[in-house]
């Protein structure tokens, strides 16, 4: 008997553009071993958390009611996410954003709009979760 199959990878996406949340989502599923939940600010993606952990975290860099920065400090104080990889989306295009970012804890910062191969590459190269 072969092994059962992963489950798919939790991926919560913070995000209040609502194009961008589509594309991001639509890219995804469209390989079936993701699971994608989108929030539209911080209040919502903390909610989301607490029923649903992910493991990824995709959060973008300016928020409605916060920004990622502020929004990561908050989710690695939450029993689980203090090691869940994290990634920033941002129109910010400056390296010395960039580097804000990376040094805060993300592991990586995508340019919006998000290149669909390299988003996918990266989630590829994480390691196996649960």
């Amino acid at each position: 008997m072969s092994p059962a199959p992963a489950p798919p990878r939790r991926v919560l996406y913070a995000e209040d553009d609502r194009v961008a949340a589509l594309l991001f989502t639509e890219a995804l599923r469209e390989r079936g071993d993701y699971e994608v939940q989108v929030a539209e600010d911080g209040a919502e993606a903390l909610a989301i958390v607490r029923d649903w952990p992910p493991d990824v975290l995709v959060l973008d860099a300016h928020l409605p009611d916060t920004s990622g920065l502020a929004l990561l400090a908050q989710l690695r104080q939450l029993a689980g996410l203090a090691n869940v990889p994290a990634f920033v989306c941002s129109a910010d295009e400056q390296p010395e954003d960039q580097q804000r970012h990376l040094s805060a804890g993300f592991c990586g910062y995508w340019v919006k709009p998000i290149d669909r191969r390299r988003l996918l590459a990266e989630l590829d190269r994480l390691p196996p979760t649960r």
